[in-house]
Parts: C-alpha cells; structure tokens; sequence
C-alpha cells in the first residue's frame, strides 16, 4: 500500500467536515473529527505494533502486553470493534474513549467534552458515515509518518479556525506570526520552552519544527504550556500526540489566577524556561485584578497591578518571571500596550527601565481572527548582549502584509524581512530604528512605533519668506488674467 499524502489527507479530512456541517457549528467540528482521527491512528498504530511483536516474539500475549505499546487499548475498544455498531453508535464511540483514557493516564481528559451520544446531533445514520468515511485509509506508521499526519493535523486547525471565524482566534493564531517569533527568539537544542496561553500548541510545535528546518535535533526539546479551555487543550495534547511528542507538560487551568508550572507542587515559585512564547487573549477584561491589587501570590507583579479591563501586561508579567537569568520571550500583544497610559505606563516604564525589552514590532492590521486591529511583537531578552543595552529595536511592518478577502496575512518573505530587521538591530529606512532609553524617556515611555520609525516621505523644509513672495507673484498675474476676462466680456456686451 503507498503511502497517504498530505494533499490526499488534508482533503480527507477536510471531507469529515462536511459529513458534520448543519448538525452542528463550525467552531464545534474539530472536537468530533479531532477525536475520531486520534482514535483511528491510536487503534492503527496499536495494531501495527502487534504485528512487529508477533512477527518477533511469535507470541500473541506478549505482543499484545502493554509495555509493548505507546498506548495500550484495552480489548473491544478498538476502531474495528466500534465500526461493528449498527445502533447506538454515539454510545459505543463514548464507551470505547473513557476505556482509552481510564488505559493511558497520559490521555486522561483528552476525550472528556466529546459526546457522540446526542442522536439529535449525531443519528446513526450520520455516525455510521462518519465512521466509513474515516475508515477509507489505514493510519499505520507505514501508511502515514507522524509529521505528514502531523502537518494535516496543523492544516485542519487553521481550517477550522477560519471557518470559525472570530472564534478561531481562540484556538490559533496564524503559523506565519508564530514564525516570526520563532525566528526572533531562536530555540537551541536542549531548551525549555513554554507558552502560558498554548492553545491548540502551535508556538510550541513551531519552536519544535524550527529545530528540524535547522538540522538540529528537535526531540531534544522540553515542552510546556497552559491552556484554560478544556476543548482547546484536548486539541492541543493531540496535537502533540500526531507529531509523536510524548513527553510534554502541557497543563490545564486559569494561568494568571493558577498557574501550574512551580518549582515544587503547592508552592508559590514559579518555574522557569530559556524560551517564552504566546499570544493572550487580547485585553481579557476578568483577568484577576482582584487577587494582583491585594499583591500577586506568585510575586509577579514586580513592575505593579495592570488595569481592571486590560489583562495584557498581566500575561507579560508572567512571563517575564517565568524566565530563566538567560531566558528570551516573544509575545504578540495590541498596539494599545505601547501608548496606554495610567497603571499600563508604569508597568511599561519599569520594563524599560529594567532594561528588558530588546525589540518591538508592528504588524499589519487585520491579521488575527476576531481582532481587525493592529497588533505587536514585545521581543523581551533577560540577557542582552552588551551592545544593546540600554537600547530598543523597533520595526515598523504595518504595510508588510498580503490582503485577503475575511484578513491579511504575513508571507514568508515579510517574515524573513521583518526578523532579519530585528536580528540586524540597526537603522533601516523606513523600517527599522535603534533608540536610546534615553530618548525613550523623553518621549516618557512611549513606545508607539510610528514615533519612531516614520513610513511617509519626509516633508521638504520650507523657506517661508521665497513661498510668500511666489504666493504674492501668483496673486498679482491671477488679477490680471481676471481683469483681462472682464474687458472681454464687457465687450462682448455682458455685464460683468
């Protein structure tokens, strides 16, 4: 049997979609076709281990012992077994996905918010489709490797998040911003990186697939996040799953209110990484000011309590105390963050002033889901090189960008010009500028990138004396062409 392509993949999977469309919403889809296509790879892949064991220990309870599998299946719970349902098929898929998790403490709570057992929503007849149409390719290692699997997986993510629309930018945030990051932070071999708001894991996949375009070795990666969303974490884990990456700590809960990731379970230290990576959910109105005005628990709030009805800065702080002494972040943000006044301009003094920041740049308007505004990357180094100190980079890519028809997006030619701007830190006209803290706190920590770095052709210096005596020229001749038309018309016998 040849092996699935990816294009074959991604329009089969895409295809499940459309089984599924008028039963329930868009942004509900990826639950159901993400668990059903873990499923299947799970029991495929299950299968194809025991034939390897078979084949070598000539044994079928060895082959099918546990520790001879990367999950275990527990006996009539595979896809074979479930597609032999003719009715009640939601509660045969429900039965066999609680066995899985109660099987794999690794998988406990991936599946907790699927219910196919709604026949409303999912009639046996649409089940049974449902099950055939996934049924149509075998998901063996030998028929589908982990990152073409992997990369359909990605792909229908970013489906599904635009035809979510504005709930898409819940879950995902577009690949090319996260490369950007990626590129301007440069994960190495053997670091810790952590995304406190990882959604469906793509900055943490990228950081990841970064290692891999470079040679280097990407296994040797420590993952981490936190996701608040139960439907979105579930999507992340599998997410990581379909890429073969077993060992990362991705946690569910409220980052800013609990944060998981502390030095000792109970305690109140954060842990800390060498790379930090996110998008928050732009100016989250109930954040947790509440518990931060009375002194964050976490010790977080070193450079002060932001705003009620803005979370931003909250979310920055956190990161910035979940780096290590050598650690870099890369944080994409609203402009607003830049030029806010009040307790947001005290925060981004202290920030300053600390001298953390290395770098900022705008982006072109309209490119995340839910959110037409212009956004931002804050480029944070807790160890600056020495010829940076005391300096910020700011890039101005505000028309870097290609339209869209629903928003822009970012090309790999904008991201490469735009980190190369960053890495560069030097003047660039038109798109990059070095500035001085100095001048930076002239401008009283304003960091709103057109102040600095100005896209419109400079005006030309006027002498005024030469312009008002050209005005005065001008005046002179455009009296006397009106008087010249006066006479023509007086004779011609119009009364002027």
């Amino acid at each position: 049997m040849s092996k699935i392509t990816l294009a074959e993949l991604e329009s089969h999977l895409w295809g499940a979609a459309d089984i599924l469309r008028g039963r329930i919403t868009a942004s509900s889809f990826m639950h159901y076709i993400f668990g059903l296509l873990f499923f299947k790879r799970l029991s495929d892949v299950w299968e194809e281990e025991f034939d390897d064991r078979m084949a070598k220990y000539k044994d079928a309870v060895l082959a099918a012992d546990p520790e001879e599998h990367r999950f275990h299946i527990p006996k009539d719970c595979f896809w074979g077994n479930v597609c032999k349902a003719s009715k009640n098929i939601g509660e045969e898929i429900n039965a066999a996905l609680r066995a899985l998790e109660d099987a794999n403490p690794r998988l406990k709570g991936v599946f907790q918010d699927v219910d196919f057992n709604n026949k409303d929503k999912f009639p046996d007849e649409t089940l049974q489709r449902l099950l055939n149409h996934f049924s149509k390719y075998r998901m063996r290692n030998a028929d589908v490797e982990a990152d073409v699997l992997g990369n359909a997986y990605e792909y229908l993510i970013a489906k599904f998040a635009d035809d979510a629309g504005a709930k898409g930018g819940e879950f995902y945030t577009p690949k090319m911003v996260v490369r950007l990051i990626v590129e301007c932070i440069e994960p190495q071999e053997n670091q810790s990186i952590y995304d406190p708001t990882c959604g469906s894991g793509g900055m943490l996949l990228e950081a990841y697939h970064s290692l891999e375009r470079r040679k280097l070795k990407a296994k040797s990666l420590h993952l981490y996040g936190q996701e608040m969303n139960i439907n979105t974490w579930s999507i992340c884990q599998m997410n990581l799953f379909l890429h073969n990456i077993d060992d990362s700590d991705v946690r569910r809960g409220d980052t800013i209110r609990d944060p998981k990731h502390l030095t000792a379970e109970g305690g109140k230290t954060l842990k800390t990484f060498d790379r930090v990576m996110a998008k928050p959910p732009f100016s989250l109105k109930n954040w947790g000011s509440d518990l931060w005005s009375k002194g964050d628990a976490y010790g977080r709030d070193t450079f002060g309590c932001p705003p009620a009805g803005y979370g931003d800065l909250a979310f920055v702080q956190h990161m910035v105390a979940s780096l290590n002494d050598a650690g870099r972040l890369g944080v994409v943000l609203p402009h607003g963050i830049l030029f806010r006044g009040g307790k947001e301009a005290e925060i981004r003094k202290g920030l300053i002033e600390a001298d953390l920041i290395e770098g900022v740049i705008g982006l072109a308007s309209n490119l995340f889901y839910g959110a037409s505004i212009p956004a931002c990357i804050l480029l944070i180094n807790k160890k600056k090189p020495k010829a940076r100190t005391d300096q910020i980079v700011f890039v101005n890519g505000s028309e870097l960008y290609k339209e869209g028809k629903a928003q822009n997006h970012l090309e790999p030619e904008h991201v490469e010009k735009l980190s190369a701007a960053f890495k560069g830190f030097a003047d660039v006209e038109k798109l990059a500028r070095v500035v001085s803290k100095d001048e930076i706190a002239k401008n009283e920590y304003n960091l709103n990138i057109s102040r600095y770095v100005h896209l419109a052709e400079a005006e030309e210096d006027l002498d005024v004396s030469v312009e008002l005596a050209q005005l005065k020229e001008l005046i002179v001749k455009r009296n006397e062409a009106e008087s010249t038309m006066l006479r023509h018309l007086e004779g011609l016998g119009y009364d002027a």
